[in-house]
């Protein structure tokens, strides 16, 4: 009878083992854990760079609101207005070599 229960032990043992390992191996397992991983890392990153987005642009605004000559550069480029007697050159954009094999 000990014999028969320690096989039925190491038997259970055995297929619990096996299906850990398939379970682990499925489309549920460490695949999906691992990229679910690199989603949040991305994520962090990408949120780390709005960040730094938005403190640039705090900081712009600060600026902005300290300096009132650089406020009038900035409006005049938005808004691409001169003042008397300036002159804006407009230069065309360099064309791109067309690839070779074409």
């Amino acid at each position: 009878m000990p014999l028969m229960r320690a096989i039925l032990v190491l038997a259970c043992l055995t297929l619990g083992g096996v299906y850990a390992v398939l379970a682990m191996r499925g489309p549920m397992g460490i695949p999906a854990l691992q990229n679910k991983w690199q989603q949040i890392r991305a994520r962090q990153q990408e949120n780390a760079d709005l960040r730094r987005d938005i403190e640039l642009r705090r900081d712009h605004i600060q600026r902005l609101q300290k300096n009132v000559s650089q406020q009038e550069l900035e409006i005049r480029k938005q808004l691409k207005m001169l003042r008397p007697g300036e002159t804006t050159f407009i230069l065309p954009e360099a064309s791109k070599p067309e690839a070779a094999g074409n």
